[in-house]
């Protein structure tokens, strides 16, 4: 697990070792173990390395038998199989990075479709003279990348690429609309202009600085076959164990993020059943708001099987004194008020010495479990009135194209999938997971230098997940039906049929206790005056008790736009990054 980063100048240009100093500087907190630079010729390639696997000797560049050269940030799961399938190819060090370096020189572009792991992937070619950008079909890892008339340059995190001065801090308006109406954004297209993404599943060719070819590989595989009711649980047992198996290869220490809910009880049962030891995990609280803190049910449930569990609280004070950290590190935005937990989940685990943390994303949008999967949420076409975005649910009307890029990857699903259910969390898998979920969880837990591992996100549990009708996924009020029926058997004491919570902050109480203060110097933030006027702004803050997510994505977008547009230092309070910003 790594930053990667890297340059192809055009025309043959040297590589500049000054820009890729800068890229891996902006990068260390991904990787403080080592850093390495390789330049040649017009290409320069960067690795900042948190040492997960071959702690001693898998620094980065990785080398291929006949020269490729490799930087990649992720884990291969199936490297000892790449291994015992290469025949006849020697291997360097104990990476599990590295057999990508030879399945490339073996198989060609396409290389990718042998992995089974997280992964974003450079790969450079010095007999082809072309660079292979890969990203695993989760999007589980980032990359991004710019384009200008220099070359190409590319990096794990957009702010990297900033900070190294190849683009500018701009706003593109469709994207921003786009974002505080759904939360997070859709597409190549990243709300910085000229910054764009490599896709989940993508595979780009780039030959002297240009982007020649582009292939994809889908995360879900096509509808096939059909799981019965009868073997539905036991077929769970097996595709979980083996992938809970597979994501706990790892040479350091590892933890588990425990909410109480459904998904990351299974894998706490789960990595009971493959450790020798007790588990370490680790817990959330809200100090004052039972109804939204589901910790106390975790503690339970870690000492009835056996697992060290150990519960921090988050209180309005923590709130007001992150979030301009916490909404810093999300560089490419997303308005989901779970990155408070998790950034504090990230700092905790840090703090307990894990570099690995396992966690339960990706459940929900793979076995069914989000409200507008089931019944009367459910309409002919994929939308539903969950898809109504933020601010229009209020009446407030903003840039009226703001659904296009989700109405593209809607019509998509209507083509390929037959199930109502199966068509809005095929649009979850390739939207919402990795631009919202994953987006979270990445920057959340690597600005803290710990690794978010999550074996619901694994191509063998997909192939499972799509086989199972929509009876298995919802029935009635409830979601994720199979994963409920094997934690009713596993643990009879578990209220496996109680309705899904989710992992919810109380971040409207918050917001609306300080109303008053915060309202003022948000509406006067340059970039949310640039969309709403002074009276709606204290109308949203100051209904955050009831309203919530509006006031949320109001402020972070303000937070946001302040440390990452204007270049407020995060480091202070609420108050103190918007008064700046104000300024």
């Amino acid at each position: 697990m790594c930053g990667i980063a890297g340059i192809f100048r055009r025309g043959g240009a040297a590589a500049d070792k000054s820009t890729l100093q800068t890229l891996a500087d902006a990068l260390l907190h991904r990787g403080p173990d080592s850093t390495d630079l390789w330049a040649e010729g017009p290409v320069g390639l960067l690795s900042d390395r948190l040492a997960i696997m071959d702690v001693e000797g898998g620094d980065q560049p990785l080398f291929g038998p006949a020269g490729s050269v490799l930087v990649a940030n992720g884990e291969i799961y199936n490297n000892p199989d790449l291994r015992t399938a290469l025949t006849g190819h020697v291997f360097k060090t104990g990476s599990d990075c590295e057999p990508a370096a030879h399945l490339y020189e073996r198989d060609g572009i396409g290389y990718a479709t042998s992995l089974r792991g997280m992964y974003a992937i450079a790969i450079w070619d010095p007999g082809e003279r072309r660079l292979l950008l890969s990203r695993d079909p989760f999007g589980i890892k980032p990359l991004y990348y710019v384009e200008t008339d220099q070359g190409f340059f590319f990096a794990s995190e957009p702010q990297a690429l900033l900070a190294a001065g190849l683009v500018e801090a701009r706003v593109i308006e469709a994207v921003r609309d786009e974002l505080l109406q759904l939360k997070y954004t859709v597409g190549r297209q990243t709300i910085f202009e000229g910054i764009e993404r490599v896709l989940p599943g993508e595979t780009l060719v780039v030959e002297d600085g240009r982007i020649t070819q582009r292939l994809r590989q889908e995360a879900l595989p096509a509808p096939g076959g059909r799981t019965s009711a009868g073997g539905a649980v036991s077929a769970f047992d097996r595709v979980m164990t083996d992938s809970v198996e597979q994501h706990l290869h790892t040479d350091v220490p590892y933890g588990l993020f425990l909410s109480g809910g459904v998904d990351s009880s299974i894998l706490l049962l789960l990595m009971q059943r493959l450790s020798r030891t007790p588990i370490h995990a680790i817990t959330v609280g809200y100090a004052g708001d039972p109804r939204m803190d589901e910790s106390r049910a975790a503690l339970a449930f870690a000492q009835r099987h056996g697992a060290d569990c150990r519960r921090v609280e988050m209180d309005a004070d923590d709130f007001f004194n992150l979030a301009p950290r916490i909404a810093a590190a999300i560089d490419d935005p997303t308005c989901d008020a779970a990155v408070l937990p998790t950034y504090v989940l990230g700092r905790e685990a840090r703090a307990d010495g894990l570099k690995v943390a396992l966690c339960g994303e990706g459940a929900d949008e793979l076995f069914g479990g989000y409200r507008r999967y089931r019944g009367g949420w459910l309409r002919d076409a994929v939308g539903s009135p969950a898809r109504k975005g933020v601010f229009e649910k209020l009446g407030i009307a903003l840039r009226p194209g703001w659904r296009a890029g989700l109405n593209l990857v809607e019509a998509e699903a209507r083509e390929r999938w037959p199930g109502r259910a199966q068509r809005l969390q095929a649009v979850d898998v390739a939207e919402a997971l990795p631009n919202n979920l994953l987006v979270k969880l990445d920057r959340c837990l690597m600005i803290h230098s710990v690794e978010g591992r999550t074996p619901y996100i694994d191509p063998e549990v997909a192939k499972f997940a799509v086989t199972l009708p929509d009876s298995l996924r919802t029935r009635g009020d409830l979601g994720k039906i199979v994963p409920r029926r094997w934690l009713a058997k596993a643990d009879p004491l578990y209220p496996s049929m109680a309705k899904k919570r989710g992992f919810n902050t109380p971040v409207g109480g918050w917001i609306a206790d300080r109303a008053p203060q915060i309202a003022p110097l948000v509406a006067r933030q340059p970039g949310v005056r640039a969309v709403f006027d002074a009276a709606t702004v204290s109308a949203i803050i100051g209904g955050a008790g009831q309203q919530d997510q509006p006031a949320w994505s109001l402020l972070f977008y303000a937070l946001w736009h302040s440390t990452r547009v204007l270049g407020v230092d995060p480091q202070g309070d609420i108050g103190g990054v918007l008064a700046e910003a104000a300024l």
